[in-house]
This record gives structure tokens, sequence and C-alpha cells, in this order.
């Protein structure tokens, strides 16, 4: 079998678990990657054995790849993945697929019209966790879905990264940080989301860069750091979730739950692809773990970029698409557009895996 011929753009923090799992990939060959500072793409082709260090425009223009992976900074995913599908080749970015809804809707456009795949973190939800939960649901373990909650209580970045500041900037926050790895497990679990209402603002906008050659600068806070809000999904379940960077304390609260009429289930950090997964059944005192449904890793980032490649072979839908990312995204976007406004946001998104067209451009619609 022929390996998809692939390059990396953006050599930054994440870059390295893509370039470890996926050097052992019988889907894709990483073959080249490019960074705006060529010096970490040439450390990464040094430690990973990559044998080109391009720029990015000869990445595009390269005529060997046929696969793009998009690791830039959030505000650069939409142009990356636009110029990757202009010169020709697939693209997986890693999430968000793009910080404004226009940007997200000109990337499917743009794949359609090319008649290439568009792919998007987080793939998270491909984990055992996840897929374990879809299996309890669907053999009906806790009855019928009605309600969720989803809790993502920490403090930001800025502790540990070294250059922290697009956290905090126009697509930044917890909400597209983190926001990500659990609205995508829900809606593999739930299904698609119908509207939103929420309230979100800036707690805490005093910060500073806490380690590294930037420590103790200032950082700029331009998008609310802590939201709260429920979702209204089409299967009826109501979803309680709040997401933050102002939660310096710590939490017990979980991070995911599903309640149905038979019972709940408890899934671990989505973050990562592998956990435990519990479940109580009505009328019981006691928290079983279930197996899970197959065996996996902590950090198996590169599961989509596979599944992509794979899919593209056999020329079947691939999972973490950039479909799935729109409307993941509108969700998101959503949850500040009703605090600012007031009201609920009705989404114009759906998303069922393998049965829609692309979404058209969202605008809010009161209810």
């Amino acid at each position: 079998m022929q390996k998809m011929k692939t390059g990396i753009i953006g050599c930054g923090n994440i870059s390295g678990i893509y370039f470890q799992n996926l050097k052992d990939s019988q889907w894709v060959e990483v073959v080249a990657c490019a960074d705006l500072v060529p010096e970490r793409a040439k450390e990464r082709a040094d430690e990973y054995n990559i044998p080109y260090v391009y720029t990015v425009e000869e990445l595009l223009a390269s005529p060997e790849i046929e696969l793009v992976i998009n690791l830039t900074i959030p505000a650069s995913h939409a142009n990356v993945d636009i110029a990757a599908l202009e010169a020709g080749k697939h693209v997986y970015s890693e999430k968000p697929l793009a910080i404004t809804l226009e940007e997200g809707s000109q990337v499917l456009t743009v794949a359609d019209r090319r008649g290439l795949r568009a792919g998007c973190a987080p793939d998270t939800f491909l984990g055992s966790a996840v897929q374990t939960a879809k299996q309890a649901i669907h053999q009906g373990l806790i009855g019928r879905p009605i309600a969720a909650t989803a809790f993502n209580m920490g403090k930001g970045p800025e502790s540990w990264h070294h250059n922290p500041d697009f956290f905090y900037a126009a697509g930044g926050g917890p909400m597209m940080d983190m926001g990500p790895y659990y609205i995508s497990a829900l809606v593999e679990l739930l299904g698609p989301a119908r509207r939103v209402s929420a309230s979100a603002n800036i707690q805490i906008p005093d910060r500073n860069v806490g380690s590294g050659p930037n420590s103790g600068k200032p950082i700029t806070v331009q998008t609310p750091t802590h939201l709260a809000g429920t979702v209204d999904f089409e299967n009826g379940a109501i979803v309680s979730m709040i997401t933050s960077f102002d939660i310096f304390g710590g939490s017990e609260l979980p991070w995911i739950e599903i309640y149905g009429t038979q019972g709940t289930l408890s899934l671990s950090d989505p973050n990562y692809f592998n956990g435990d997964v519990k479940i109580r059944a009505h009328g019981s005192q006691e928290w079983k773990t279930l197996d899970p449904v197959f065996e996996c890793g902590k950090n198996e980032r590169g599961l989509g970029v596979n599944d992509m490649a794979e899919a593209i072979s056999e020329n079947r839908d691939h999972r973490a698409s950039a479909r799935m990312a729109y409307h993941v995204l509108e969700i998101m976007q959503s949850f500040q557009q009703s605090s600012l406004e007031g009201r609920h946001i009705v989404l114009q998104s759906t998303y069922r895996f393998g049965q829609l067209p692309a979404p058209k451009l969202a605008e809010s619609v009161k209810n």
C-alpha cells in the first residue's frame, strides 16, 4: 500500500506528538515540515528524521505532498487550510477549525469546490473512552439520554506556556481552546445541537506570563475567560456546561456526565483518548467501571489523520471532519453571542456523520 505523502506546517508545542505518533503510521508518511521560524522546523526534522525542511510556500508547492497537517496558531488555521486546498492538497487542521464562522464556511466551500478532504481536530472522540460511552448509550444501558453536564474548570496556560498571548486573543479563551474536546465528545454521544444560551465574561483580566524568557510580561486579555451556559440538543437532551481559565483553587466537578432515564454515565477528561467510563444504574448505590471497547493510549493524536487517509483510499467519509468541526465551532461561538445579545441562539448548522452537505453560513435566529 502506498502511504500518503504528508507535510506538517507549524512546528510548535503540539507538533511533537503528531511527529511521534505518525512515524509508524500505515497510512501517511511525513516527509516535510515548515514553520515561520525555520530553526523550529529544522529541530523537528532532525529529531524525527524528516527528509525536507521547507518554507510554507515551498511545502504547498511541492507536487509530492498530498496531505497537509496544519498545526499553526488558531488565527491562521483557516488561511493555511484554504491555501493548502487551493494548492490541491487534502488538509487536516488542529482545533478549532477557524476563529469565525465565515472563515470556517470558506474552508468547507473550498474543499467541496476542489473535491478534496478537510479534517479537523480534536480526534479524541475516536478514543476508547468516548467510544465505550457511545456503545453503552446505544445498548440502552442508561435508557434515553435526557441531560448532561460538562466542566472544564482550571487556570489558564500562562503558568507553563512561554508565549500564551494567543490563548487570550480573539479565537482563544477556554471555550475555543478546551471546548472542542468537550463539545465534540457530546456531539458524538448525543448527536447535533439545536440552540445555546449562555453568559460569558473576562473575570480575571490581569495576568502575566509565568515561565520562560517572557516571564512576568503582562498579558492583554481580549476574550472571555469564563463561560457558562446550556446547550439544547436535537434529541431533547439539555447540557449544562462551564469552561473557565479562572479557577485557581481547583475543582471536584466531573468532566462529563450523561444522565439517562435508567442511569448515569461518567466520563474521564475528554482531552485524552482513554480513561475510565463509569456507570451507575437506576436504583444502584455503586458505580461500575465499563470494560473499554478497545485499548488505546492517553495521547493518540493523529488517529483522525490516519482515519482520513484511510477513508480517502476507501472512498468513504472520515470521522474527524471539518463539517463536524464547523458545527462545534458554531456551538462555541454561540456562547459569547448569547451572552452579548441576552437570548437563545438557534444554530444554523447541524452534523450527522456521513449524511450532510456543507452547512450554510450561520446566522442567529430568535426562538
